[in-house]
């Protein structure tokens, strides 16, 4: 089973005056280069990029962040994913807490036995410390994290709160998700240590200082579980480039049960980096036809995939 993680940067299915229908591209619109309506022309470009990426992939399960919701879901999977030869009859996008509607979402090529939303959850339901300044009865999660249940492998879903506007709060935002994620994995196992399940998606820790004490995200990291990108070569640990602090992370995650680790020892993450731009020099290898320096790309992240038994 091939299961992989890409965060699609600001997916969104828009409708003009006329009623025509276009997908936004990978771009942020906090920069002069993803405005105006040069940035705009290149939209498709970036989808059709992005779909190429996913078909270089051949994943079984696909987790996706930053998807608007079903309808736009829906619309790259015919319009894009489809012709590029990479289609997925079982499609995931539900509703969450980002007021700008950037969802999680799922393209599978397996029946999910069940899907659970946890969108709703609370600081009080996860047992989280009431002294730690969150509201008690809000919704926990910056999005949501969704739990999908296959025959022999539960994956749990994130996308946690970026390290921005204000990086203290920030870091206590995704504190929180980390802890409640903890919670949901040991409510649901008996002994989730000897249990087959994977966290996956952009969990936006690269700010953070290194060392352990101080990551947000320091309570779903070993011992609790394994890794993976862990087993790649230190300078290939990476998945995401930021041009304005020419800094690059990996945000993006898998982290794998004891268990499940151990049942795959020689598992390990392929990176795919074609679809990102020229801009990240870093990488030297080949770039999908049509990438441009900035834009057009697939994303500003890599796409990652692993095999698991």
């Amino acid at each position: 089973m091939r299961v992989a993680t890409l965060n699609v940067q600001n997916m969104r299915l828009r409708r003009d005056a006329q009623g025509r229908v276009h997908l936004d591209g990978a771009r942020d619109r906090d920069t002069p280069m993803d405005t105006g309506d040069g940035a705009k022309d290149l939209d498709p470009t970036d989808r059709h990029l992005t779909a190429a990426l996913i078909r270089a992939a051949r994943a079984d399960v696909v987790a996706l962040q930053e998807v608007f919701d079903i309808e736009t879901l829906d619309h790259f999977h015919d319009r894009y994913l489809v012709p590029a030869g990479a289609p997925y009859p079982h499609r995931i996008c539900l509703p969450g807490n980002d007021g700008r509607g950037l969802d999680l979402a799922l393209l599978s090529r397996i029946e999910p036995r069940q899907v659970t939303s946890n969108a709703r959850l609370t600081p009080r339901e996860a047992g989280l410390d009431p002294s730690s300044g969150l509201d008690p009865d809000a919704p926990v999660f910056r999005r949501d994290c969704l739990v999908v249940e296959f025959t022999h492998i539960t994956l749990f879903l994130c996308h946690f709160k970026a390290p921005y506007p204000d990086e203290e709060l920030a870091w206590a935002t995704r504190r929180a998700e980390a802890l409640a994620l903890r919670h949901l994995i040991e409510t649901r196992f008996d002994d989730p240590a000897r249990c087959a399940w994977l966290i996956l998606g952009d969990l936006n820790d690269p700010r953070d200082a290194p060392g352990g004490h101080r990551r947000a995200i320091a309570p779903l990291l070993p011992p609790f579980s394994v890794n993976l990108i862990e087993r790649l070569p230190e300078a290939e640990r990476w998945s995401w480039y930021q041009p304005d602090e020419h800094l690059y992370a990996c945000p993006d995650k898998l982290l794998a049960s004891p268990a499940l680790a151990a049942r795959n020892p020689d598992a390990r993450p392929a990176i795919l980096r074609q679809g990102m731009g020229y801009e990240a020099g870093r990488y030297v290898g080949p770039h999908l036809p049509g990438t441009g320096h900035h834009r057009p790309h697939a994303s500003d992240h890599a796409l990652i995939h692993v095999d698991l038994a």
